[in-house]
């Protein structure tokens, strides 16, 4: 049961995750007289910060390592077969 409470809610609608529809933040009582941008920007922020890595971010994840691991393989063996021929010219 609440009674009495004095309380200002944030509710952000869009909040760009596939499974969250909004999210409800309530505010300290003392940045209840805050812009309401400023607050807007900082509950955005946290929002963005508590997201937990989907399966989706994770296999992209895996998959820009692999190709930047790979590329660096190709480029090694590339150079090391280059001093190898002219050290052996």
């Amino acid at each position: 049961m609440i009674k009495g409470v004095n309380r200002q809610v944030l509710e952000i609608t869009e909040t760009n995750n596939l499974y969250y529809e909004k999210a409800l933040l309530v505010v300290r009582p003392e940045y209840c007289n805050a812009q309401q941008a400023v607050l807007e920007k900082e509950a955005r922020q946290m929002l963005r910060r508590m997201y937990p890595p989907s399966a989706i971010k994770c296999r992209q994840r895996f998959f820009y390592w692999l190709k930047r691991l790979g590329l660096s393989a190709l480029v090694g063996g590339a150079v090391a077969l280059l001093v190898n021929y002219a050290v052996l010219t």
